[in-house]
């Protein structure tokens, strides 16, 4: 037998190139093959007479071979076999390319069973490359409910099927972590019954019944290992604040504070007030004010003889952040330092001093906060912003330079409430769903290819009237087989066709980190009319002269993707737009347009980005600290979802009842989601 933990290089048939090729879908022990499970499944368990097949409808049947295959050399690099085969009903011709395997297995006179699609039209059918078996052989790949599997370039469905079925007869299926008496009030098969009918199915309903144990364990898993992160900080304990009015930081503004805004501040001092470390999200959509909530608790914990620190994504945003909070707080003799990975290291020596020394009340910073060399002298608030690009360890280790400080996350993605209280679900939550006085809708419209003259005419008025445009492409470079706006060709053809005579600057994720700041904060200094960009400019950036966002190719972005593409304007006075271009001409891509455009609720946008697009692409790239489950589908699971953090909040309260052997297996299992996220369990 067997071990779990065994390199899937144990297996009959699985050499060093194999390996690698299973390498690519992050499968590396016996463990992962057999938690690599179907996407999919093909039912091949009914057979029909050759005359009862059907044009472009796979199906098995049962034939004998009428003649020795003949395979004939068409040209180099093409081999096509032929061979007759027939029943009862009627006769059929099949046909193979490139099959050696065909050629010499198949015997004239004797019968198999094959699987396949008829093609052809009235004047007569044949079928290419069926697959086929004998009938006294284990079924593989006809006579079964066939699982489809993820695969990648090189790895066949019979490669990972075999592999998997050999996988299954040496080695035991991974233990039981459900508590039995959760299995039976909710109807979930055992762990071993759900393995083998996952990957080996006598019938659909079995494979559904077998799915569902796997979502509803994936659910509960990550359910129950929030439910410990909070419990965690539930135990932990600090200094209630006792000074929390906010009457001084509120006169000082140029603005008066939305009742979003005051609500989640009120959320904020409730927190501070309660004598334990502050586990807070603060969500709002593009503009809605989460700098000026953070702002707010800084105040509170600096003026209660703390020091905070606020952790952005980029030095950009760092740095806007440091240029609009550092004369506000400065007003009230609260000194502000900005760290981040391009100040001079001089510079960094006398800021990491004055932070160690207390001196500095408020550091903006980016990553440059987690390394070793920075400390403080008394942390009492962490501030994370844009919280899907930092993971939970990252939170952790700025947390960690500090007693038990308060911690307070930001995100502009907005989330269903549903997905935040799974994501998040070791937080408490505050939502702005207002928008401050004077932010005006960006109007936002749809068209095609033709309107190509009106989109640089309007460019070219945007920019006599002083604004900038963002111009977004879906590709970096030219792909032929693509046929996607590329920024780098784009860019060179507006500034040397359309707009010679205007400044075009080009973004892309493949440039250096320095070079990506400089050419963004140059954009930002008003250095440049047009930037032409791919999704590299999706979050943070503040440039209030932008008042255009053209995005090229929509089609291929998600409703949330586009939302945040379009928050990168309407920031100033000036009236904003957003104008998306298309070549994709599918009802049911235009309807999705169309109702973007209709609406600027990103709530409102990212329900249905989640219930179109699942949560792989609902942030564009993968959430930093979201575990990437294996089988759930948080679009399409949702009542499991809910179900599952049901069970697990009932079963963590009698927890103590629970066998020590059972808990053990299921807090493992926790521990390596958790691992897997990016994250840590204490």
């Amino acid at each position: 037998m067997a071990n779990l933990s065994d390199p899937v290089s144990v297996l009959r048939g699985v050499g060093p190139a194999r390996v690698k090729q299973f390498a690519q879908l992050n499968i590396f022990t016996l463990r992962d093959l057999i938690c690599h499970f179907p996407r999919g499944y093909d039912d091949r368990t009914h057979s029909l007479p050759i005359s009862e097949l059907e044009p472009e409808r796979p199906a098995c049947f049962r034939a004998t071979v009428m003649n020795t295959p003949r395979t004939s050399h068409i040209r180099k690099g093409l081999d096509l076999t032929r061979v007759q085969v027939a029943d009862v009903t009627a006769r059929l011709t099949l046909t193979f390319f490139n099959n050696k395997y065909a050629a010499e297995q198949l015997q004239y006179g004797h019968e198999y069973i094959f699987y396949g699609a008829l093609s052809g039209d009235f004047t007569g059918y044949s079928m290419t490359n069926p697959v086929f078996e004998r009938p006294d052989a284990p079924p593989v790949t006809t006579r079964r409910i066939l699982p489809i599997y993820p695969l990648t370039a090189g790895l066949s469905n019979t490669a990972v099927l075999r592999a998997v079925q050999q996988t299954m007869e040496i080695c035991d299926t991974p233990p039981e972590i459900l508590p039995e008496a959760v299995r039976q009030e909710y109807g979930i098969l055992g762990a071993d019954c759900a393995y083998r009918a996952i990957h080996q199915p006598q019938s659909m309903a079995e494979a559904e019944m077998a799915k569902k144990r796997m979502i509803f364990e994936e659910f509960f898993v990550f359910s129950a290992g929030l439910a410990l992160l909070r419990a965690a900080r539930e135990g932990r304990s600090c200094a209630p604040y006792a000074d929390l009015s906010l009457v001084e930081f509120e006169a000082a503004l140029p603005f008066a504070l939305t009742g979003a805004q005051k609500r989640a501040i009120a959320d904020i001092a409730r927190d501070f007030a309660a004598g334990k470390p502050m586990n807070r999200l603060v969500q709002g959509d593009v503009g809605s004010g989460k700098t000026m909530v953070a702002a707010a608790a800084a105040f509170a914990a600096i003026r209660n003889g703390h020091q905070a620190a606020l952790m952005a994504p980029t030095e950009i945003l760092a740095q806007q952040h440091y240029a609009s909070l550092s004369p506000l707080f400065e007003k009230f003799g609260m000194p502000v330092a900005l760290l981040t990975g391009s100040v001079p290291a001089k510079q960094k020596r006398e800021v990491r001093a004055a932070m160690a020394s207390g001196e500095i009340a408020l550091t903006i910073g980016t990553h440059a906060l987690l390394t070793d060399a920075t400390g403080f002298a008394d942390l009492g608030l962490v501030i994370t912003d844009e919280q899907h690009r930092f993971g939970v360890a990252q939170r952790a280790k700025l947390s960690a330079k500090g007693g038990e400080p308060h911690l307070l996350v930001m995100s502009a993605t907005p989330i269903p409430r549903t997905l935040a209280l799974l994501l998040y679900g070791d937080l408490d939550v505050s939502v702005l769903d207002e928008l401050p006085p004077g932010r005006e809708k960006v109007d936002t419209f749809l068209v095609g290819e033709s309107y190509r003259a009106r989109i640089n005419a309007f460019i070219r008025k945007q920019v006599r009237e002083g604004h900038q445009c963002f111009v977004v492409c879906p590709a970096v470079e030219e792909n032929a087989d693509l046929g996607l706006k590329a920024a780098t060709v784009w860019a060179d053809t507006l500034q040397s066709t359309v707009f010679p005579d205007l400044r075009i600057s080009l973004l892309h994720g493949q440039m250096k980190g320095a070079q990506k700041e400089e050419t963004m904060a140059s954009f930002a200094r008003g250095e440049a009319d047009v930037l032409v960009a791919t999704t590299v400019i999706e979050v943070g950036v503040d440039v209030p002269r932008a008042t255009l966002m053209v995005i090229e190719d929509a089609d291929r972005f998600g409703l949330s993707q586009l939302h945040q593409l379009r928050g990168r304007v309407g920031r100033g006075q000036a009236k904003s737009y957003c104008i998306l271009t298309t070549h994709n001409r599918s009802p049911e891509t235009l309807a999705r347009l169309k109702a973007f455009c209709q609406t600027n609720d990103g709530f409102q946008i990212a329900q249905e980005d989640l219930k179109l697009r699942g949560p792989g692409d609902f942030f564009g790239a993968r959430q930093s600290g979201l575990p990437a489950f294996r089988v759930a589908n948080l679009g399409a699971d949702l009542q499991t979802l809910e179900l599952a953090q049901q069970a697990s909040k009932s079963w963590m309260e009698s927890a103590g009842a629970a066998e020590a052997s059972e808990s053990a297996a299921l807090r493992e299992r926790i521990g390596e989601l958790f691992r897997r996220a990016d994250g840590t369990l204490n």
